[in-house]
C-alpha cells in the first residue's frame, strides 16, 4: 500500500477509534468498568462486538483508553497553564480550561471526559497504566506552583496544595450540573476567588477548638461500618466485593447477610453513618462560642482530623456514582444537605462580618470536596502524618491556597 493510499485508512481507523472511546466514556462513567460491556459500546456506535474487538481486544483495554483519554486532556490544559508565568495565573488558566471543557461536553461540543472513580476496579497491569500516566499529570499540575517568590511553599504543601485541586475539579462535576451553560463565566470566578483567597477575612485568627473525637459518635456496627468504608474507599465500590468485606472481617458471607441483604444496603449504611458524623461536627462547633469563622475553621478541622483518625475515614462521595440511580439520588441529596449546613454557615458569617463576601454555596461544595481529599491525604502526600492534616487540607481551603500563615494570621 502506498504512502498516499495509507493516509486516509489511518484516518478512518483513528475517526473509528475515537468514536468507540467516546462512546465507552459515556458508558463507563454510568457503569463502572464492570458494568461496561464491549456489547453495548458495539451498538452504541452501531458495531458488531466482533467490530470493537478489532480496536480493544478486552474491555479493560477500552476502559484504560478512555482514562487515558482524559488525562491527555487535563494533561494539555496543565500545558497551556504552565506558559504562565505566575503561579496565581496559572491557577486560572487551569481552573477556566476545565469549567470550559465541561461546559463543552454538557452542549454537546466536546466528547465526555471519563470520572476517574472507578480506575481502583482495574487490575494489573491495566491498574498500574493508569495510575502511572496519571501520576505524571498530577507531578505537572503540581509544577503550577513552582516559580521564583514561591519557595515559602514546601513540597508537602505543594503536594496537598495538588491533591485539593484535583478533588475540587473533579467533585465540581457532581454540582454543575446545577448551573446553566451561561452561568460558567460567573460560576468560574467564584470558584477560583474561594480557591486562590479562601474565605477569611485578613488577619482572620486560626484557633480552632477541640472538639473530641468521641463527640462525632459511634454507630451500633461501628467495626462493621468502618471496615466496609475503608475497603470502599481503597478499592472502589465494585472492587469491594462481599467476599472481601467479609475476609476483612473475619466473618462469614452468611454473616455478611445478616446485617445486610445486599452490598448496596451497606454502602447506605456506610454513608449515613459519614452523614451522620459530618452533622455532629456542625452541630458541636455550632455550640461553640466566638464568630462564625471560628466555629466553620472548629468543625473544618475536627472532620479533617477524623478522616486520618483511629475511627476513620468518612465514605468517599466517589460512591454515589455506583448505586442504583433511585438511591443513588437519595445519597446526593442527603451529601447536599450537609454542604448546605456549612453553606448556612458561611452566610451566617459573611452577615456578621467574620467570613469574606464569596459565594455560599460554590464555597460550601468545595468544603467538602476538601474534607473528601483528607480522606487519603496520607497516601497523596509522602511522609504526611495524622498530625499535619487539618495544617495541609483545612488551611488552605479556608485561608487560600496561596495564602502565606504570616500574611492572616
Amino acid at each position: 500500500m502506498s504512502e498516499q493510499s495509507a493516509a486516509p485508512s489511518r484516518e478512518r481507523y483513528s475517526r473509528k477509534r475515537d468514536s468507540i472511546v467516546s462512546a465507552a466514556t459515556g458508558i463507563l462513567n454510568r457503569r463502572g468498568v464492570k458494568g461496561m460491556t464491549l456489547a453495548d459500546v458495539a451498538q452504541s456506535v452501531g458495531l458488531n462486538t466482533t467490530s470493537v474487538t478489532y480496536y480493544f481486544k478486552k474491555k479493560e483495554d477500552l476502559a484504560v483508553a478512555c482514562f487515558l483519554r482524559a488525562i491527555e486532556r487535563l494533561d494539555a490544559m496543565a500545558n497551556e497553564a504552565l506558559r504562565l508565568p505566575d503561579p496565581e495565573d496559572r491557577l486560572h488558566a487551569f481552573v477556566a480550561g476545565y469549567f470550559g471543557l465541561n461546559r463543552s461536553i454538557r452542549t454537546g461540543q466536546e466528547a465526555p471526559l471519563a470520572v476517574f472513580n472507578d480506575v481502583r476496579a482495574l487490575k494489573e497491569p491495566h491498574h498500574a497504566i493508569v495510575v502511572e500516566t496519571y501520576n505524571d499529570l498530577f507531578r505537572k499540575v503540581r509544577s503550577i506552583f513552582a516559580a521564583p517568590g514561591y519557595e515559602w511553599l514546601a513540597r508537602k504543601a505543594a503536594t496537598a496544595r495538588t491533591h485539593m485541586l484535583m478533588e475540587q475539579v473533579f467533585w465540581s462535576g457532581g454540582w454543575l450540573p446545577r448551573y446553566d451553560v451561561e452561568d460558567y463565566p460567573r460560576v468560574t470566578a467564584r470558584f477560583f476567588d474561594v480557591l486562590a483567597n479562601g474565605i477569611s477575612m485578613r488577619a482572620a485568627p486560626w484557633s480552632p477548638e477541640s472538639i473530641a473525637d468521641g463527640a462525632l459518635g459511634r454507630s451500633s456496627n461501628e467495626e462493621f461500618l468502618l471496615a466496609a468504608t475503608r475497603l470502599i474507599n481503597q478499592r472502589g465500590y465494585r472492587g469491594a466485593s462481599v467476599e472481601k468485606i467479609a475476609a476483612q472481617l473475619n466473618v462469614t458471607k452468611g454473616s455478611f447477610y445478616h446485617h445486610n441483604e445486599a452490598k448496596d444496603e451497606l454502602v447506605v449504611a456506610c454513608f449515613e453513618r459519614s452523614f451522620d458524623i459530618m452533622k455532629r461536627g456542625q452541630s458541636c462547633a455550632l455550640k461553640l462560642a466566638g464568630s462564625q469563622w471560628d466555629k466553620l475553621v472548629s468543625a473544618t478541622v475536627a472532620l479533617t482530623d477524623f478522616q486520618v483518625s483511629a475511627h476513620g475515614p468518612l465514605l468517599r462521595a466517589s460512591a454515589i456514582s455506583a448505586l442504583p440511580e433511585p438511591i443513588g439520588q437519595d445519597m446526593l441529596a442527603r451529601w447536599n444537605r450537609v454542604s448546605d449546613r456549612f453553606a448556612a454557615m458561611i452566610s451566617d458569617g459573611i452577615a456578621e462580618g467574620s467570613i469574606r463576601a464569596v459565594d455560599p454555596v460554590i464555597a460550601a461544595h468545595m468544603l467538602n470536596a476538601s474534607l473528601n481529599a483528607a480522606a487519603s491525604a496520607l497516601t497523596a502526600v509522602r511522609g504526611a502524618e495524622p498530625g499535619e492534616i487539618a495544617e495541609l487540607y483545612a488551611k488552605p481551603m479556608l485561608m487560600g491556597l496561596f495564602a502565606r500563615w504570616g500574611d492572616v494570621e
